[in-house]
C-alpha cells in the first residue's frame, strides 16, 4: 500500500449531486469532506411517511433509461429494492374531461395523429392546425429557441397549452414558451434542424427506437422511496472513509498558493479541491471572489417553486378512481392542481405497505403561478381536493395530509441557457481544484444530476493525479 497521502477534497452541498460526487471521489482514493448546511440529506429527493404509509416526498422515480441513477443505487446497495412502475398509464384533464395520454409524441410533439385525435385532447381546430405542419416551408430555428415558440409556430399553440406544457412543466414547473428546446429536450432540437416536418420527424424517431427498443422499463422507482437514496449514498460514503457533516453552512471559499481555504466561522479547512454542489443562489455567493464571471453567470438562474400535498384515504372510500397512475393539469385550464400521483396505483412498495389505505399526492405551483404557495396548509389541501372531486369524482375527506414546499426548487432553462452554462464551466475551470455540478447545469433528473457529478469528480481526479505525478 502506499504512504502518499490521500488528496483532500471538500465537497459543498448534501443533495444526491453532491453525495454522488464525494462518492465517486472517495471511491476514486480521495479523502473527502461533505458539508451540508441544513441538518437534512437528501436535497430534493426526501423520504417520509403518510399515516404510516412510506410515501416520497420530494422527486417518485428516476428515469431509468439513463443509467446513471439505477447505477450508483446498485453500488451503493440498493439493487434488490428497485422496481419499476406498477402502472404507467397516465391522463390529462382537459378540456372539461379526464382524457388518455395520447400515444406516439416526444414531449407532446407528436408523431401520429390519429391517437392524438382519438384522445381528445385537441378540438377539432386544433388538431387541424397540427396537421398544417407538414404543409408549411421550414421554419427557422437558430442556435435556440423556445420550445413552446417553435412548436406554436409549426403547429398551434393548443398542442403547446394541452400536451407540451404539463408534460414540459412536470419535469421543469416552467413556461414552454421560455425553455430552451436544446437544452431541455435536444433530440427534439436535433430533428427539428433535420426536418422540415415536426410530425415526420417524430415519427422518424419514434420509429427507429421501435427497431431498437431497449429492454426494460423506463423509470425506476425504490422501495421505500427514491429519498432513501442519498441515504444509502451517504452510508456508502461514510464506510469508504469519507466524513459528512450536517449543520455546517459554508461562508466562503478562498484560493492561495497551499490550496483551498474552506471558511465554516468556527474554523477552515484546507483542501487540494473543492466541487460546489449547492442551487445556482449559493453558488453565485461561494464563487463571487475565487471566480466572479462564473458567479455573475449564476445569479441570473431562474428557479421555480412548487408544493406537493400529499393524503392518505381509506381505501374503501376511493373505489372510484381511475387504475392509472394519475394524471396532468394544463395550466391554460385555469385548475389550482398542475397534476395528481395515485402513489399506490403507481408503486407496488407504497399499496403492499398500506393495503387498507390509498396515497395519492398533488402539485401546486409553477414559474410564474406561485402565489398559492403563501397560502395555509389547509388551503391547498383544499384547493387540491376540490380539483380531485371535479377532476375524478374523489368525495373522501383524506384521513392524513401533509404539505411539503419546494421553494426555489427547479432551475429554469430558458433559451441560452446552455451558453451560459459553458461560460461557467469556463470561468470555474480556470481555478486549479474547483469544479461545479448540480440540477442547475446539465439536467434536473436524478440521472443528470449523478452524470454531472460523476464528471465534476473524474475532472478533478484526473487533475489531482497528473498534478501528484508531475512532482514526484
Amino acid at each position: 500500500m502506499s504512504d502518499t497521502p490521500r488528496h483532500h477534497v471538500v465537497v459543498i452541498g448534501g443533495g444526491i449531486s453532491g453525495l454522488a460526487a464525494a462518492h465517486r471521489l472517495v471511491t476514486g482514493g480521495a479523502r473527502v469532506t461533505l458539508l451540508e448546511a441544513s441538518g437534512r440529506l437528501g436535497g430534493k429527493l426526501r423520504a417520509g411517511e403518510i399515516a404510516g404509509v412510506p410515501v416520497d416526498l420530494g422527486a417518485e422515480s428516476m428515469l431509468a433509461r439513463r443509467p446513471e441513477a439505477v447505477e450508483l443505487a446498485r453500488a451503493v446497495g440498493l439493487a434488490e429494492r428497485l422496481q419499476p412502475p406498477v402502472t404507467a398509464t397516465a391522463g390529462i384533464w382537459t378540456r372539461g374531461s379526464l382524457r388518455p395520454m395520447p400515444k406516439g409524441h416526444m414531449m407532446g410533439v407528436p408523431g401520429d395523429l390519429a391517437p392524438l385525435a382519438a384522445s381528445g385532447v385537441l378540438s377539432e381546430e386544433g388538431l387541424a392546425r397540427v396537421a398544417r405542419d407538414r404543409e408549411l416551408p421550414p421554419t427557422e430555428i437558430g442556435d435556440d429557441v423556445a420550445i413552446g415558440e417553435y412548436v406554436a409556430a409549426r403547429m398551434g399553440r393548443e398542442v403547446v397549452d394541452r400536451l407540451v406544457e404539463p408534460l414540459l412543466g412536470g419535469v421543469y414547473a416552467g413556461d414552454p414558451y421560455r425553455i430552451s428546446m436544446r437544452a431541455a429536450v435536444p433530440q427534439l432540437f436535433e430533428l427539428a434542424r433535420a426536418h422540415r416536418s415536426l410530425i415526420d420527424g417524430v415519427r422518424e424517431v419514434q420509429e427507429r427506437a421501435a427497431g431498437q427498443r431497449q429492454a426494460g422499463p423506463v423509470f425506476m422507482g425504490i422501495d421505500g422511496g427514491v429519498g432513501t437514496l442519498p441515504l444509502a449514498v451517504a452510508d456508502a460514503v461514510r464506510a469508504a472513509g469519507g466524513e459528512i457533516r450536517t449543520g455546517t453552512p459554508v461562508r466562503g471559499i478562498a484560493h492561495g498558493a497551499d490550496g483551498w481555504r474552506v471558511d465554516l466561522g468556527a474554523e477552515t479547512l484546507t483542501a487540494d479541491a473543492v466541487v460546489v454542489a449547492v442551487p445556482a443562489g449559493p453558488a453565485a455567493r461561494l464563487l463571487e471572489r475565487p471566480a466572479p464571471a462564473a458567479a455573475g453567470a449564476l445569479a441570473s438562474v431562474e428557479y421555480a417553486s412548487m408544493a406537493l400535498v400529499t393524503m392518505a384515504f381509506r381505501r374503501s372510500d376511493v373505489t372510484g378512481l381511475p387504475a392509472g397512475s394519475g394524471f396532468l393539469v394544463p395550466p391554460v385550464d385555469g385548475r389550482k392542481i398542475k397534476a395528481s400521483t395515485f402513489a399506490s396505483n403507481k408503486w407496488g412498495w407504497i399499496a403492499d405497505a398500506g393495503q387498507e389505505l390509498f396515497a395519492l399526492r398533488t402539485s401546486i405551483g409553477r414559474f410564474g403561478d406561485e402565489d398559492d404557495l403563501n397560502r395555509e396548509d389547509s388551503e391547498l389541501v383544499e384547493m387540491s381536493l376540490k380539483d380531485l372531486g371535479d377532476a375524478v369524482g374523489l368525495a373522501a375527506s383524506p384521513v392524513a395530509a401533509r404539505v411539503d414546499r419546494w421553494l426555489g426548487g427547479l432551475p429554469q432553462y430558458p433559451v441560452g441557457h446552455l451558453g451560459r452554462v459553458a461560460r461557467i464551466r469556463e470561468a470555474v475551470a480556470g481555478l486549479p481544484g474547483l469544479r461545479v455540478c448540480g440540477a442547475a447545469y446539465g439536467g434536473v433528473g436524478i440521472p443528470a444530476c449523478i452524470a454531472d457529478a460523476h464528471r465534476a469528480a473524474d475532472e478533478l481526479l484526473a487533475t489531482l493525479t497528473a498534478g501528484a505525478r508531475s512532482s514526484e
